[in-house]
């Protein structure tokens, strides 16, 4: 049976150090369960939590050979957008990324994302989830949703992917989208996940419904919570490898994040 977001999904979070309820706000009839528009000047800390450095010394290249080095001061809140920044400075490439795990998760639901991607070969601006146990149980058991994936080396063209452990890396079950100007002005990604699938779409238009083969933690480690993961790597794997170095600096910007409940 179809289990209720509302009632399975109210999920706790800690919010500077309480244990909060996330209490559903109705607008137009829905639950929206986060809302993040990143107003005011500041990251707010109630959310987000920084990550940085190269990922040394257990993932260095955070697992994909990619160049950057995260630091918070490459992020930023300009005019109602958050603001990532990557650059490169004395023959090393700095970027930022901020993750919401401990502060905001949530299982199932409706969720949309309004972002302007910037090109330039080597850049990959992302915006993912990850299964909050990842910590126990590893990658890919944890499961991954990338909601948006954009790789400078492929103009026009958006990556919406899964992997978990029978489908993950270069073997993920993923739907390359092919976007005139995708580089051009905001565009909304929305996913819509259940219990039984998970179907993204890119400004209103249903580019891939994923159901998978069988319901275990091989083929749909899905049903439990899920955390946000916002950054823009250079080059890497997916990337790169190749970084056209004349392109820094570049900013990625995201407008808005909306967490809608499913109805019942």
């Amino acid at each position: 049976m179809k289990q209720s977001f509302y009632n399975n999904v109210m999920k706790k979070y800690t919010i500077t150090g309480l244990l909060l309820v996330m209490i559903p706000v109705f607008m137009n009839g829905q639950k929206v369960i986060f809302e993040e528009n990143f107003d005011g000047s500041e990251l707010n800390m109630d959310h987000w939590s920084y990550e940085e450095g190269n990922g040394c010394p257990d993932l260095c290249g955070w697992g994909n050979n990619e160049r950057q080095s995260y630091n918070r001061e490459y992020v930023s809140v300009e005019d109602g957008k958050l603001v990532i920044e990557a650059v490169k400075e004395r023959d090393k490439y700095y970027s930022g990324k901020i993750i919401s795990k401990d502060k905001v998760e949530f299982q199932y639901g409706e969720i949309e994302v309004r972002v302007n991607v910037p090109e330039g070969h080597g850049i990959w601006p992302a915006l993912w989830m990850l299964g909050n146990d990842i910590n126990q149980v590893g990658w890919p058991a944890s499961g991954e949703i990338d909601i948006m994936e954009y790789v400078g080396r492929e103009p026009n063209t958006v990556y919406t992917t899964l992997h978990y452990p029978a489908h993950h890396g270069e073997n993920a079950s993923s739907k390359k989208t092919n976007i005139d100007n995708i580089e051009e002005g905001y565009h909304v990604f929305k996913v819509i996940w259940t219990a039984d699938n998970i179907e993204f779409f890119v400004d209103g238009n249903s580019v891939y419904n994923f159901i998978p083969e069988k319901y275990d933690a091989e083929h749909y480690p899905f049903r439990k919570p899920f955390y946000f993961l916002i950054n823009m790597a250079v080059g890497g794997n997916f990337g790169g490898p190749e970084v056209d170095d004349s392109i820094f600096p570049k900013k990625y910007y995201v407008d808005y994040i909306k967490v809608t409940a499913l109805e019942e």
